[in-house]
């Protein structure tokens, strides 16, 4: 069913409140704190006087290209509908919201609605965002092998080659691949081929005992799941071609991100680049469960764990994280609250802003 506009607004502002942004950065940087309290020894930080000018342009242009392939592929996915400013727009609150809101919520939950306001059918602009998701998780399904291969053990932290920790992170790796694995299976399915049976499953699922208080909105994402076949069908090969690349494009961007900042202020060989690349598979598994905005308190508490060991001491480990979080984190919430409230001002009007900024 088609939200009303008051209903599409007021899930906005409900779940894009500027102070949602209070709990995360307290988290966060409150977790960074006592890890500087904690392991800060004077000149520990000498490194930083050392920083590669060559290594810290390389890290800016990651992450422009980043955000700039994430604004191509939204432009692309929406067979060009959307301008170029309206692109930016939504990748920048879609950023934003995946920082305040909780991992597995994310800025998913609220795609849809900027991409309705951007004058897109409902039913396509459920289609895009599932696109976006399908791909993502082709991406990490076509990955996973290939860093295991690369890496082998080194795609665990070695200091927990002897605990539980191993035996667990190895577990829910192995869980979350299948898992990804799966759904990307059925997803592809049901947008190309059935989506009538998949709708028919989910409902039946979610009609067994245990499971009924979700089987209102299992019928609704079955409906959403008929809806996006129903738009994308007919699209040719140009087309994903194009939203595939862009999402390849980005996603190594995005992995590539932790890597360029530590070869910033640390000699790394290309061997501990690659394996950078490949453990940031891992660490995002651990972000994936996390219960906090945007994993708030978590990255930064797993960070060591993954990297410590190619950065060296503990102080210059915890400043990474700081340098690391700011750039991937912190600043979306920065340009969140610059880019929404003027998104809400020029398509629902200034009063909307002005309420959504004091609420």
């Amino acid at each position: 069913m088609p939200l009303t506009q008051d209903s599409e607004e007021q899930q906005l502002l409900d779940k894009l409140r500027p102070s949602r942004i209070v709990l995360p950065v307290l988290i966060g940087l409150g977790v960074v704190g006592f890890m500087f309290w904690r392991s800060y020894k004077p000149g520990d930080l000498a490194p930083l006087s050392n920083a590669s000018p060559m290594w810290l342009l390389i890290s800016l242009l990651v992450l422009v290209a980043r955000d700039a392939g994430y604004v191509y592929r939204i432009r692309e996915i929406s067979e060009r509908v959307l301008s170029w400013r309206a692109s930016l727009d939504i990748i920048m609150i879609w950023e934003f919201a995946s920082c305040i809101l909780p991992s597995a919520v994310g800025g998913t939950s609220v795609a849809p609605i900027l991409l309705h306001k951007e004058g897109i059918t409902l039913g396509k602009s459920v289609a895009y965002v599932m696109v976006t998701a399908l791909l993502d998780n082709l991406y990490y399904v076509v990955m996973v092998p290939l860093v295991v291969w690369l890496a082998h053990e080194g795609l665990y932290p070695a200091e927990s080659l002897q605990s539980g920790f191993m035996t667990t992170l190895k577990i829910a790796f192995g869980l979350s691949y299948v898992m990804v694995s799966l759904y990307s299976g059925l997803m592809l399915y049901a947008l190309f081929i059935n989506p009538m049976s998949v709708k028919r499953l989910l409902v039946r699922l979610f009609s067994l005992r245990g499971l009924r208080r979700w089987r209102a909105k299992a019928y609704q994402h079955g409906n959403e799941v008929v809806w996006a076949s129903a738009q994308l069908r007919g699209n040719g090969a140009g087309y994903w071609l194009r939203a595939a690349l862009s999402t390849a494009f980005v996603w190594t961007a995005r992995y590539l991100v932790i890597g360029c900042l530590i070869a910033a202020f640390v000699n790394v060989s290309a061997q501990e680049f690659t394996m950078m690349f490949a453990r940031n598979i891992t660490y995002k598994v651990i972000l994936l469960v996390a219960i906090t905005p945007g994993g708030a308190g978590i990255a930064e508490g797993a960070f060591p764990t993954f990297f410590g060991k190619f950065i060296g001491t503990a102080t210059m480990t915890s400043f990474m994280v700081l340098l690391y979080r700011m750039v991937t984190y912190y600043l979306y919430l920065v340009l969140g609250a610059v880019f929404l409230p003027r998104w809400v001002a020029r398509i629902y009007g200034r009063r909307t802003a002005e309420k959504l900024m004091h609420s």
